[in-house]
């Protein structure tokens, strides 16, 4: 079995503005994640992005400019030596519908657990939101909440440091 590091996506790989970050002006990888996510991969993490991403439904964005947004940062990783398995992310909102996609709901992270086979165990989802760690928990992932905008490379001092 695989173990694998779950990432939100706003806040922790690039700059949470405190609105819809849906443009590439606006889309700021943060200065650490490069370095930080190597250390993951060096100590066998597969990564995974899960992202909620809900003004898709409210029409302020589009599926389109999710997807574009979302090869920017993996050419970016993937120019830097990063190996990005998948990135699921929910265009649900609740004022639209009901879903289980939607953080702190945990479809997300159960596919990424199948389709990756992940020992839960041995895995962790890093996020700037109660949410993150409660759709992790929900499916026995440990969480890590971090402060949006901070240090990849200090949150996953605990990671690193497990046997």
């Amino acid at each position: 079995m695989n173990k694998a590091v779950l990432l939100d996506r706003d806040g922790v790989l690039n700059r949470e503005r405190g609105d819809y970050v849906y443009k590439a002006e606006h889309f700021i990888i943060l200065p650490d994640v490069v370095p930080a996510l190597k250390l993951l991969q060096e100590k066998g993490y597969i990564l995974i992005i899960i992202s909620n991403q809900s003004g898709i439904a409210k029409g302020i964005f589009s599926i389109d400019d999710v997807e574009k947004l979302h090869k920017h940062l993996l050419d970016h990783l993937k120019r830097n030596g990063i190996d990005i398995k998948e990135v699921y992310y929910c265009p649900h909102h609740p004022e639209f519908g009901e879903c289980i996609c939607r953080k702190p709901d945990s479809l997300n992270v159960e596919k990424a657990l199948a389709r990756f086979n992940i020992d839960r165990t041995k895995s962790f989802f890093i996020g700037d939101k109660e949410r993150d760690v409660l759709a992790g928990k929900k499916v026995g992932v440990e969480g890590i909440l971090i402060e949006s905008n901070t240090s990849l490379v200090e949150a996953i001092q605990p990671i690193l440091n497990r046997k």
